[in-house]
């Protein structure tokens, strides 16, 4: 066990040691032990290489550092502060500089390339063959056979990146906790949900401030827009959230700009046409003409819809106001959209709450989990295992054969310091051992779910129901990985095939016979009428062509900065050319809405991230539509076809290629249909 508790690689880690103070040395000491491994791979004497002293000790050469920055970087996310993020930032510009010149090693390529050309490397077959041969394209991709000047060049591009996209995170998150709304007179919050009520109270309370808080984030923001009648006070808090990345000191504008060039300048280096084919050479959709031209599709399918019910929602608000047809403002389209559900569907959202308390739910994903997939999920109480807040859990899974394969942490409430939306992550890889043992893996979930209000459990809306089972996708992916090889394990597989195990999951939070196992109303124990049931079903795609076409604009909007990114990157404000190439997939507003682009982190809180690859969640949509119909056929609990996906996607990681993995579940290539008719686009 290490004297510093960064470096410890003790499976439970002990959080509460995790001080900023012990940052810089932990990195630091990480660093040279992994340069040194590094470099002592590059200086190997040409006669003595083999497939084990190179590629493998490579894979082996920096796990100390993963797991250190892993700790470090997960807790920005969850408990930031003042100490904590400067001592990140000193590190970062060290750690991703570091990771950068790998590749860019000529001593390490020069020793790999002739790994790669002998005999021992045409013998290897299965995970080691993939692994050698993924090893090389990165190499390659990455500009190992550039000359020096641009090897250096590359570097510094690494390097500026990291650090930039790291700003525009932090002025997201610095701009979205900086405002906040006191209401003091009770008469304005009128049509506000009780829980939603009682949340901003204490709130305020909190705060040491009478009346009710609101803030940007989405417990707090979703149902102030959805529900409050004052339009005034919608009309200010929409004013502020699209504000949020565009106001000084926190104004994402220039970054962008210089975020784009950076990687266009790469993508130039590396000898592609624009960042998006750089990136996507390797997925699924292989170019960004690829991956453009099915996001185009889509909006062709969607439009003819989407003209409809932006028109529907127009006629609607003027038949119950008396008014003329016209565009409505942008901060009223949530509130009359709920008005227009509930009076086509005689459904309100909010109906469902009392039957989504949070313990149940997640009672009830893990029956789901055990009854599909064969696994037992059992928590650990604080006394056996430190979390970074007394609000996570932590929980063991083992498998049908009883075996441990992994442990997670979960962590569903937002607070002040902690980022907004919701995510999966990993800390430890395991996995098989040589000596045919297997370590157990360690992830963890987050998110920022409705909170606890007094007296009354965390009382979820359907949409943050479908967020945790997605959540626990990603998480299954992590967990269940059975590759040996740790960088081709768990998630770490092409960006438009890793939503898959997510996605999939989804589709069990709206079918009757899985509800049944958790939806249970929190005081009577009582399960989903099925005349609510009915009506959520009923309401399933209402203004789907809607939820589709915002898809279709931010995917067009991601993709197209980085293919034509001269015509955005020189413009004094990104926003005004972004809103224009994705304006006929926008709801029509008067005023109009801004994009989301000074707030999309996404896109630009990562050097890479999902940067030319958004349309990877529609892309996902028609794999998980697609292998979710062999549940609906075979049966939705059935233990041999959750075996089979077991076998086929969760546990092979990017053993091979996915669309072979896909054709071993299915039998065949995806087929978008199935995706159709789940949103209502097709019968």
């Amino acid at each position: 066990m290490s004297a510093n508790p960064f470096l410890d690689p003790a499976f439970h880690i002990r959080w509460s040691t995790l001080a900023p103070e012990h940052v810089a040395s932990a990195i630091e000491a990480a660093l040279a032990q992994a340069r040194a491994a590094v470099e002592q791979i590059a200086g190997r004497d040409l006669g003595s290489l083999t497939y084990a002293n190179t590629f493998l000790a490579l894979e082996n050469s920096t796990e100390a550092l993963n797991l250190a920055w892993a700790k470090v970087t997960h807790l920005q996310s969850v408990v930031d502060s003042p100490a904590l993020r400067d001592a990140h930032n000193a590190m970062l510009p060290g750690v991703s500089a570091f990771y950068a010149s790998i590749p860019l090693n000529a001593g390490l390529w020069i020793r790999l390339k002739a790994v790669a050309a002998t005999a021992e490397a045409g013998a290897l077959t299965g995970i080691h063959r993939r692994f050698l041969d993924e090893t090389v394209i990165d190499f390659k991709q990455a500009g190992a056979d550039l000359p020096a000047e641009a090897r250096a060049r590359l570097e510094a591009i690494q390097t500026e990146l990291a650090q930039i996209t790291q700003r525009y995170s932090e002025n997201v998150l610095d701009a979205t906790n900086a405002w906040q709304l006191v209401v003091t007179d009770e008469t304005r919050l009128a049509g506000l949900p009780a829980h939603a009520k009682a949340a901003a109270r204490r709130g305020a309370e909190a705060k040491g401030l009478a009346g009710w808080r609101f803030t940007l984030h989405m417990p707090s923001l979703e149902p102030f827009m959805t529900y409050l009648a004052d339009e005034a006070l919608r009309r200010e808090l929409w004013t502020a959230s699209a504000a949020v990345g565009a106001i000084a000191p926190q104004d994402n504008a220039p970054l962008i700009g210089r975020i784009l060039t950076l990687r266009a300048e790469k993508a130039a280096l590396l000898s592609k046409a624009h960042f998006a084919d750089l990136v996507l050479e390797r997925r699924m959709a292989k170019t960004g003409a690829g991956a453009l031209g099915f996001m185009e599709d889509m909006e062709t399918r969607a439009k003819g819809a989407f003209v409809r019910e932006c028109r529907e929602l127009e006629e609607f608000k003027a038949q119950q106001t008396g008014g003329v047809v016209a565009r409505l403002a942008p901060w009223e389209i949530l509130i009359w959209s709920e008005k227009l559900r509930q009076s086509r569907y005689n459904f309100d959202e909010e109906i469902l709450r009392p039957y989504f308390p949070m313990d149940r739910v997640i009672a009830g994903l893990f029956e789901l989990a055990g009854r599909v997939f064969g696994l037992r999920v059992i928590e650990r109480g604080a006394d056996d295992v430190e979390t970074w807040h007394a609000e996570v859990k932590f929980y063991d899974v083992r498998d049908a054969r009883g075996r441990h394969v992994g442990s997670f942490y979960a962590d569903w409430y937002p607070r002040e310091s902690k980022r907004g939306g919701a995510w999966m992550n990993y800390l430890l890889t395991g996995g098989p051992r040589a000596d045919g043992s297997r370590a157990p893996h360690l992830g963890l979930m987050c998110g920022n779910m409705t909170p606890p209000s007094e007296g009354q459990p965390a009382l979820l809306k359907h949409r943050e129901v479908e967020t945790i089972f997605h959540e626990f996708g990603h998480l299954l992916h992590h967990l269940l990985g059975e590759v040996e090889i740790k960088s081709l394990n768990g998630v770490n597989v092409a960006w438009d095939f890793v939503e898959l195990p997510s996605q999939i999951m989804e589709n069990w939070t709206w079918e009757r016979a899985s509800l049944d196992l958790f939806a249970r109303h929190h005081e009577t124990g009582a399960a989903i009428p099925e005349e609510i049931f009915l009506k959520l079903t009923a309401a399933k795609n209402f203004r789907s062509a809607c939820v589709t076409m915002r898809q279709v604009a931010l995917a067009k909007m991601d993709l197209l900065m980085h293919m034509r990114t001269a015509e955005f990157a020189g413009e004094a404000d990104v926003e005004v050319k972004a809103r224009a190439a994705v304006a006929n997939c926008l709801v029509p507003t008067e005023p109009p809405a801004p994009t989301v682009v000074k707030k999309f982190t996404h896109i630009f809180s990562d050097p890479v991230g999902y940067a030319a690859g958004y349309y990877s969640y529609k892309w996902a949509e028609v794999l998980d539509a697609d292998a979710f119909t062999r549940f609906k056929r075979e049966g939705i609990f059935n233990a041999a076809v959750g075996a089979e996906f077991i076998e086929t996607i969760l546990s092979q990681g990017n053993a091979t290629d996915p669309a072979e993995l896909f054709r071993r579940f299915m039998g065949r290539d995806p087929d978008l249909q199935a995706l159709l008719v789940r949103s209502g686009l097709a019968a």
